[in-house]
């Protein structure tokens, strides 16, 4: 009892010459990721690192010559800030949009937010780049012109009924304050930034108090603090990115209130009697599920979150989740969009950006990294369809016009059957989009060519690496895990054949590690630098920590830490 007592009040120190002992944590499935090819066919995973730096160097010129470029202009209408803004396309072509249309006002955040911090996670700095500051011009869509004072997909309401969101899809008024706090985080320093911050997390803090855990509405107006109902259906789940906004704010800012709003929309989130996920967001709280529950000690159900992510069963957005499944020969598992429209139908935005919260998701829940593991090996093997440069020409609408995209702009989706009559004889898959759509009989054909999903190619360029076995991918864990606590180099490996493979591991030059893997809660290297080798076994995966050589070790509770640092939130001993 002795022994207990100081155990659970200081924690338990281990010599930093052995190991802790741990044991194994069980792998939980998610029934959609089950039913997945245990390797996907062809496989053949791109370097997402690369187009996502090809990307931001041929989009972001100003001068781009050829048909429909350039992708981008100067917006001088000054709304809520006295300075010019670069728009972006959010497809190609669109008539809408540019210097010409709409007084160049019409741009979307989506599309700049999700090209600033695509870029910003592959290195580049888009606040002093070619002598503008990308990332201050996004305070322009801080609407504070409005009263509503949040982060919103455009700058003013003169063109909000173009696009979405401004009062009536409430996922679209979330959404770009979950990107703004995510780029926040990249640029701490950025003039007015922490003003814009507290702004937001202020009035998501008011909205979770007036909804008092009832989030069953269409959107809420910010500035009149009221939740409305539109002729869009419910979407509760917005509850999601509320927390994750809230969550980020206190780790942020150390205040209480903003914590105890995070739980509360949690908890509305999780008591939805059936899935409530309408587009982006529920990855998120399935991400704020397993992280309050690791860092805080919660029980929030991480199981209920995920499914809802993945499986599908959504009443009001029909089918929403990630498609499975092989079409003509070719696996599209992995994308994430309708599972029953037109027999299924894929976009790329909502492809790259549920990676956002579900890899790092594997830090503080191990026992999903077999799952989350073979869900991306899928999903990198698949996104790479949407684009003209490597999806068959006989599965495109428009593969003569693929030029246009320069190789770096993708379709907006995948369909197993063309939404289109001129296109019905295609076969499946289809690569396609909405473009011609949003603008009857004035959109070009060439609008099908998704700007907005193609700039979030950042997320999977920062995660995502190949290794010395081809379908062993290592997955960035700490590329987008905001406002965490410090932790050493996270890297999650799956290895989806029926054998045993060695995976080579290149180390930071000069330096030496122990390399604990939180999946069997042991270290499997010590002392290593250079190139380490690891056995993962078949079907199995491993999260390797780089950590200190013969750092102390502490033991509280459920976590691991090394020199202080934790590596291991659910050690079992």
């Amino acid at each position: 009892m002795k022994y207990s007592f100081w155990f659970l009040l200081a924690g338990l120190y281990i010599s930093g010459c052995s190991d802790p002992g741990g044991k194994p944590v069980e792998q939980k499935n998610i029934a959609r990721v089950d039913s997945m090819s245990a390797i996907p066919q062809p496989l053949n995973i791109i370097d997402y690192e690369q187009l996502a730096l090809q990307f931001d160097s041929t989009v972001y010129d100003l001068n781009a010559q050829g048909e429909f470029w350039p992708l981008v202009w100067i917006d001088s209408s000054r709304k809520n800030y006295p300075q010019d803004v670069v728009g972006m396309y959010t497809a190609i072509g669109d008539v809408r949009q540019g210097r010409s249309n709409n007084k160049g006002m019409f741009h979307e955040a989506l599309a700049s937010m999700g090209g600033v911090l695509g870029g910003t996670l592959v290195g580049i700095n888009k606040a002093n780049q070619g002598n503008l500051d990308y990332v201050g011009m996004l305070k322009n869509y801080f609407n504070r012109e409005t009263g509503w004072n949040i982060m919103m997909n455009n700058t003013c309401p003169e063109v909000a009924l173009l696009g979405g969101g401004y009062g009536r899809d409430w996922w679209y008024d979330v959404y770009p304050n979950v990107l703004f706090y995510a780029i926040y985080e990249k640029y701490p320093h950025a003039p007015g930034f922490d003003t814009i911050a507290r702004s937001i997390a202020d009035k998501f803090y008011q909205a979770d108090s007036v909804l008092d855990g009832n989030y069953t509405f269409s959107f809420f107006d910010y500035a009149k603090l009221k939740p409305m109902t539109s002729h869009i259906c419910p979407q509760p789940d917005a509850a999601a990115g509320h927390a994750y906004v809230l969550y980020a704010a206190w780790k942020k800012f150390g205040d209480e209130k903003y914590l105890r709003a995070a739980k509360n929309a949690l908890k509305a989130l999780q008591s939805q009697p059936s899935n409530p996920t309408y587009e982006v967001l529920m990855p998120f709280g399935a991400y704020m599920a397993a992280r309050i529950n690791a860092e805080l000690g919660e029980k929030y159900d991480l199981a209920k979150m995920l499914d809802w992510s993945f499986d599908g069963t959504p009443k009001c957005r029909e089918g929403w989740g990630v498609l499975t499944g092989t079409w003509n020969g070719m696996d599209i598992s992995g994308i994430v969009g309708s599972t029953v429209d037109h027999g299924g139908y894929g976009f790329l935005m909502n492809t790259y950006d549920a990676a956002w919260p579900l890899v790092p998701l594997v830090r503080y829940d191990q026992s999903r990294a077999n799952a989350i593991g073979k869900w991306m090996l899928h999903a990198a093997n698949a996104a790479k369809l949407f684009y003209p440069d490597h999806m068959p020409a006989e599965h495109q609408t428009l593969y003569n016009r693929r030029a246009i995209t320069k190789g770096v702009i993708g379709y907006e989706g995948i369909v197993q059957r063309s939404t289109f009559d001129q296109y019905a004889s295609i076969k499946a898959p289809v690569a396609q989009g909405d473009g011609p759509n949003w603008v009857p009989g004035k959109n070009p054909d060439v609008s099908q060519f998704s700007v907005y999903g193609s700039a979030h190619v950042g997320i999977f360029g920062s995660i995502i690496r190949k290794t010395n076995v081809e379908g062993i991918l290592q997955l960035n864990l700490l590329a987008t895990d905001f406002y965490r606590a410090e932790a050493y180099p996270s890297y999650l490996y799956y290895n989806p054949y029926g054998e045993m493979k060695s995976v080579q591991l290149s180390l930071e030059k000069g330096k030496s590690f122990d390399l604990y893997n939180t999946v069997t809660g042991s270290f499997v290297k010590r002392n290593v630098s250079g190139t380490a080798t690891i056995d993962i076994p078949a079907g199995e995966s491993a999260i390797i920590i780089l950590a200190p050589v013969n750092g102390k070790q502490l033991i509280d509770g459920s976590k691991l830490s090394i020199d202080g640092v934790v590596v291991d939130y659910h050690y079992q001993q």
